[in-house]
């Protein structure tokens, strides 16, 4: 499958703070596009298509003949002063 980038994700990815999780993002994009397995959901009365878990990130795409990247986004877990 081809990647192709949103402007917005590309943007996203460089202001990573952590360049070891953008490599991981990297690596885990070009795994799913070449068919080996990956933990990649697909989302029903979403926005988008599917979406790939990184650690602590979500990439958010839209799958057809292509994949097309999206969204970059970070998820904040609960802790002990969430309620």
């Amino acid at each position: 499958m081809k990647i192709e980038w949103q402007n917005k994700a590309r943007k996203q990815l460089r202001k990573l703070g952590n360049p070891a999780a953008a490599a991981r993002i990297l690596s885990a994009i070009e795994d799913y596009a070449s068919g080996k397995p990956c933990d990649v959901k697909a989302l029903v009365e979403h926005a988008f298509t599917h979406r790939l878990r990184v650690g602590d990130y979500r990439v958010l795409m839209t799958v057809s003949k292509t994949v097309e990247i999206c969204l970059i986004e970070e998820v904040r877990k609960r802790d002990e002063r969430t309620y």
